[in-house]
């Protein structure tokens, strides 16, 4: 019964948000997805009638983001995703220098910015300056999926601040992301930029015209052995096993190596990451004996899209107003400063580092980095709509080698942080910022050679 409520309820919050979408002209002009809308209603609804909300309502429904972003993990090679690995890496080469000096920035002032300032000034733990990487460049989804780490080491509370630095990092990304776009189109960057007041009525209400939809994925199995949809849900689920097996092996491996140990580095590390280890070696196995056909991509897009969307709403629906209001000013501290370095990496590197498309290419990094890929490909398609330029391609080339990486080091940091301190944690990330600035001056003189 529990189950079903929660699901109930944050459909409803769902439609809801949708509906408020569809009616709400400054809702349809900030851009603000429905599950964030449904998401921020939900907020308001329990906050107001809390005494009237049963609190194992709220608890189950903090849960879920946990839950659903193994889900998303395991489906991003799924499909074939990891095929198109190979040779990606010299074509993508300037776009990930870019994500990489933006992410490994944020560490940088994130983990500096508590350990120097917030930590000994407000007495917030060192882990505090994580959240900035988690909530921006990770989202709600990566918060979610370090819910098990922050309890494990005993700091409930980052929760509600990394659920609250995701859907601020959200909105900044899209407000901020729209009033550089209106800017690069004032001064001549871009020229296929479509206004709101340009956009159809279907476009202003994120509503498919009934002549134009789009198909959501093809079937691959017959109906009368099993439904297509539920294939690849227990594929997904498949996938999800083999990283929950992966973590648990891991654990005992440790326990039997290192019995004496205090600290432990999968006490609390996420299945999250492990989960897209289990899909890109189910994706292996599947084409090395010949099955991967039975996969289709764009199914595994809409499975990922639907936890997304659930996983956001009840992200935002739960975060604790307490809490985020007994940490108001070094939590803002650190999101001005975490915006500000984004808006200046982006701006400054994007032009040095593409010799085409320099906006484009940044607007959609600057999304992603603020907000979770959806908001970068908004903007993208905002500036881009009909795909001429090669910001898609190599964003999404860039995706497959930075995602990997950078979430597997998000888990890795946090434990860190927590067992060993903050410091190494901001040199090794303050290292690795210099060593990818030094890509990124060969790449900006190679593109500076190669310009026209």
């Amino acid at each position: 019964m529990t189950a079903v409520v929660i699901f109930a309820v944050l459909s409803v919050l769902l439609v809801a948000g949708k509906a408020l979408r569809v009616r709400i002209p400054l809702i349809q002009r900030l851009y603000f997805p429905s599950s964030i809308v449904g998401g921020l209603l939900g907020l308001l609804v329990f906050s107001c009638f809390r005494s009237h909300v049963p609190e194992w309502l709220t608890d189950e429904m903090r849960r879920m983001p946990g839950f659903l972003i193994n889900v998303i993990f395991a489906t991003l090679f799924l499909g074939g995703g990891s095929r198109a690995m190979k040779g990606v890496a010299s074509a993508v080469l300037p776009q990930l220098t870019l994500a990489q000096i933006v992410v490994w920035g944020q560490y940088v002032v994130g983990v500096g910015l508590a350990g120097f300032l917030l930590a000994p000034k407000f007495g917030v733990p060192a882990a505090f300056g994580n959240l900035l990487e988690l909530g921006f460049e990770g989202g709600h989804g990566t918060v979610g999926g370090m819910a098990e780490a922050f309890a494990a080491h005993g700091w409930q509370d980052g929760i509600a601040l990394g659920y609250t630095v995701a859907t601020v990092g959200m909105i900044c990304g899209i407000a901020i992301g729209m009033s550089l776009v209106n800017w690069a189109y004032a001064r001549g960057y871009v020229k296929t930029v479509r206004p709101f007041d340009e956009r159809t009525e279907s476009e202003r209400r994120g509503i498919h015209p009934k002549d134009a939809r789009p198909p959501a994925g093809r079937q691959t199995v017959l109906a009368d052995s099993v439904d297509s949809l539920a294939w690849h849900i227990a594929i997904v689920g498949i996938a999800v096993l083999i990283g929950f097996g992966i973590l648990q092996g891991c654990r005992a491996a440790e326990e039997a190596l290192f019995p004496e140990a205090k600290n432990r580095l999968f006490m609390g590390f996420p299945m999250f990451p492990l989960c897209m280890l289990g899909g890109v070696l189910l994706q292996s196995a599947a084409r090395l004996v010949k099955v991967d056909l039975l996969v289709d991509r764009d199914q595994m897009m809409r499975i990922s899209g639907a936890a997304l969307d659930y996983l956001a709403l009840s992200a935002v629906a739960t975060i604790q107003v307490s809490v985020v209001v007994a940490n108001w000013k070094p939590l803002a501290i650190m999101v001005v400063a975490g915006v500000a370095w984004t808006v200046f990496a982006v701006m400054f590197f994007s032009p040095r580092l593409f010799r085409e498309a320099w906006f484009e290419r940044g607007i959609a990094e600057f999304g992603q980095a603020t907000g979770v890929t959806a908001t970068g490909l908004l903007l993208l398609r905002t500036v881009d709509p009909d795909g001429k330029t090669v910001a898609a391609a190599s964003f999404a080339g860039k995706q497959l080698l930075h995602e990997p990486a950078m979430n597997l080091w998000v888990a890795i940091a946090f434990t860190l942080v927590m067992t060993v301190g903050w410091l190494p944690v901001f040199l090794i990330s303050a290292a690795m910022l210099f060593v990818w600035l030094v890509v990124g001056a060969f790449v900006s003189r190679r593109a500076r050679m190669q310009r026209p």
